[in-house]
């Protein structure tokens, strides 16, 4: 069977430095094995009945033909759960297989296990499933407000209502000078990984399961994976497999639960691999939203206040919606001092597929529609569009919405300031007509393109928020191989594609001043590490490991100051060496060690926060708080509908470049996402049915998509976060998605308020 081995870190760097990944050559070469890569020489293949209807109940299901079918092993329905039937992973809402009722069109019915995929396919399309078919609830308005539509789930339709309130919003309209209002839509994303879901899933002697799957979290997997198995966490062991991709879909099951059920029952190891069409139905998708937002402001442009309602799609069950709400509202009006607000942030369930994390979490979509506004204001004041977010601008001691304090370093006004003095691109660089619009297709020669310029402004929390205790642990094991002293590196940690087997090693390097460096498979023999995602590793995990490793170093000073006579604090690591700030070089660290291991485990916790009070919104919910800004350039051709971001700029706080290659890629990364969303990223839906399941028919940017970036990256430390490091996979998310709008705004003169924008958005109307 292919499964992870260890990664050692064949170059050297510490913190501060861009190391070789580990991983990097095998990946570029094609010899990465990824989770759709596992193989075991006795392995059945698993199957899924997804049901055909948004909403229907179920009568019976029949299983006989498909059980009769030649090669055919098994087939499961929800009567063969062995334990609890339902899941999710903040409410256990979810069934494994449906039993009385399906709630969106792909919800699991049944499973089949055979010798050859083929023949799981044909043997589930012989499932015979009598469905009544109920009316869809698809209007997420309806959902939130109409007490006669239909009730989804027993509590209601509604998951969250969180308000947000400060001041006295009805007393400040009053005193505004100017007001603008507006009301924005956002499409729903899909992440889009190139990796479909799969795993493996093989019986153990034990009665137990091993599986190898791609995934988030293992641990919050795995605590919901044991009692729908009807067994002990112990007898569920979880190894991380190669993941092509995440960026929030992964946080939820997919497979993980229905390929174990298969193995046990039939005693045969289980793979499972979606394609393409299945991975649409099979995971989560980015909450799309409704919103309305009203901003009054002096002449000069301060803000008065702010209100909003924001209704935000969920979907058919909870999965994160709860926690999106937070978020949505928690950073409903961004990094700007509004001393009047009013937010009503709704998440409710539909009929429609279910959504939950996706990179931004919330704050992408509240970010579209009070940048939107910050547009509006700056029009309706003739004010540049970059001064009016100057003069709003929160800064070190400011409160956000909620009442908690930014007690860190958040230099948005400096931020905005170098945003302003980059350079723009030449608006005369059209000798190339492929350089426009539809050029390379000769559609144009510059006639009836337009070029627009906007900006955009993000607020990220980092982490964890409202009271959740937020943890990850590592253990880190010091010895002599082969001659040269060498760490290994274990956590549970899931490497999604961001670098994170890199940083760990970039770490222990620092820590311990070796070279040698060894990061272990994740899975969960090991302490949890908590879900990569928030853009949280490497302020938790690499605060895991830098915290295991200064226990390392604690224990060989306590051994050295011993052996030597001198203080421990007088002691330090330097390339592979015991140093003495006093007596200089005392030994090499391989023969002071010699045959010895020190091994020590550490949990690193980030400072607590609170829950948020449910009618005031008031709390210090967040960890830590990022900002991004982008500059976008576009050209459009308004009379074809086509368009072309010519540039992009950012301008980013990161408190601590801990590798500069990684980082530029998180921005990029996260910037081309945001690109995706701002002009092609859209699930069309028809009455709750998925109608473009495909990446034909689901455009992604593509290299030639992406335009030039300019980077600006600043380092100001958090004093509360390892190395004063501040996350940096989210904010250019945020940020990129509201500057390119409000680009294509700019050259064509159009509201647009809805994202993605669509050609016949652009052109005229008879």
């Amino acid at each position: 069977m292919t499964a992870p081995t260890n990664l050692e870190s064949t170059t050297s760097g510490g913190v501060g430095d861009s190391p070789q990944r580990p991983d990097g050559t095998r990946k570029v070469k094609g010899e990465f094995a990824y989770s759709s890569d596992l193989w075991h020489d006795d392995m059945l293949w698993g199957a899924t009945l997804r049901s055909p209807h948004p909403h229907a109940g179920i009568t019976a299901i029949d299983i006989g033909e498909a059980l009769a079918t030649p090669g055919v092993h098994a087939v499961l329905t929800h009567d063969d759960v062995p334990g609890v039937r339902y899941y999710g992973l903040d409410h256990p809402d979810q069934p494994v297989l449906a039993i009385d009722r399906v709630r969106y069109q792909g919800e699991p019915v049944a499973l089949v296990a055979a010798e050859h995929p083929e023949v799981a396919r044909r043997a589930i399309n012989k499932i015979g499933v009598h469905y009544q078919v109920l009316e869809p609830l698809t209007d997420p308005r309806r959902a939130a407000f109409d007490a006669s539509a239909p009730r989804l789930h027993e509590h209601g339709n509604v998951v969250r209502h969180q308000p947000v309130r400060v001041g006295d919003v009805q007393k400040a309209r009053a005193e505004a000078d100017v007001v603008v209002q507006g009301e924005y839509q956002i499409g729903m994303q899909d992440q889009a990984f190139l990796g479909p879901e799969s795993g493996l899933a093989v019986p153990a002697e034990d009665g137990g399961v091993d599986l190898y799957v791609a995934t988030q979290w293992m641990h919050v997997d795995l605590r919901q994976i044991a009692p729908c198995l009807g067994l002990p966490e112990d007898k569920v062991r979880m190894t991380l497999s190669g993941v092509g991709g995440a960026f929030g879909a992964r946080e939820d099951l997919s497979m993980q639960v229905h390929a174990a059920m298969l193995a046990l029952h039939t005693g045969r190891p289980i793979k499972i691999v979606y394609n393409r069409e299945e991975s649409f139905y099979g995971h989560v998708h980015r909450h799309p939203a409704i919103m309305r937002y009203e901003h009054g402001a002096t002449r000069d442009g301060k803000l008065v206040y702010a209100k909003a309602e924001t209704i935000l799609d969920g979907g058919a069950y909870t999965s994160s919606t709860a926690n999106v709400v937070g978020n949505a509202a928690s950073l409903g009006v961004g990094p700007y001092e509004v001393p009047n607000v009013e937010i009503d942030a709704y998440g409710v369930y539909t009929n429609n597929p279910p959504c939950g994390a996706m990179r931004g979490f919330g704050a992408v979509q509240a970010c579209y529609a009070y940048e939107s506004q910050m547009d509006k204001l700056a029009a309706a004041l003739d004010m540049h569009p970059l001064d009016v977010r100057r003069v709003n601008a929160v800064s070190e001691g400011s409160k956000l919405a909620t009442g908690q304090l930014v007690d860190t370093p958040a230099p948005l006004a400096e931020m905005l300031r170098r945003l302003k003095n980059i350079p723009l691109p030449d608006p005369t660089d059209n000798s190339d007509i492929r350089n426009l619009p539809g050029g390379v297709s000769n559609t144009t020669h510059g006639e009836g393109v337009r070029r627009g310029v906007g900006y955009g402004v993000g607020l990220k929390n980092i982490c964890f928020s409202e009271g959740f205790d937020d943890y990850s642990t590592a253990r880190v094991r010091l010895e002599v191989i082969g001659g040269e002293p060498a760490a290994l590196v274990h956590t549970a940690a899931a490497e999604v594609g961001q670098g994170l087997v890199t940083l760990q090693a970039q770490i222990a390097r620092t820590e311990l001043g070796i070279e040698r460096v060894t990061i272990a498979p994740a899975d969960t023999q090991i302490g949890d590490a908590g879900s990569s995602s928030a853009s949280r590793q490497s302020y938790m995990t690499g605060g895991a490991v830098k915290t295991a490793c200064e226990a390392v170093r604690a224990s060989l000073f306590g051994r050295a100051a011993a052996r030597f006579g001198l203080p421990e604090e007088d002691l330090s690591l330097i390339g592979g060496k015991l140093i003495s700030a006093r007596a200089g070089v005392l030994v090499a660290l391989a023969d002071f060690l010699g045959d010895e291991v020190i091994e020590e485990v550490r949990e690193y916790h980030h400072r607590p926060t609170t829950q948020v009070d449910p009618t005031t919104g008031q709390g210090d919910s967040h960890t830590q708080l990022a900002l991004c800004v982008h500059r976008a350039v576009v050209d459009v051709d308004v009379e074809l509908g086509l368009l072309k971001v010519v540039e992009l700029s950012a301008v980013q706080d990161v408190g601590k470049i801990l590798n500069r290659t990684s980082l530029e890629g998180q921005i990029h990364g996260g910037t081309a996402q945001g690109l995706g969303l701002a002009v092609m990223e859209e699930i069309q839906l028809s009455e709750g049915k998925l109608r473009n399941p495909s990446f034909t028919d689901y455009l992604i940017p593509t290299i030639l998509d992406m335009p030039p970036m300019r980077l600006d990256i600043l380092e100001n430390a958090d004093p509360h976060a390892p190395y004063g490091l501040r996350g940096a996979g989210e904010p250019s998310t945020l940020s990129s998605t509201p500057a390119i709008a409000a680009a294509i705004r700019d050259a064509t003169g159009l509201s647009l308020p809805r994202v993605p924008v669509r050609p016949d958005d652009l052109t005229p109307t008879s």
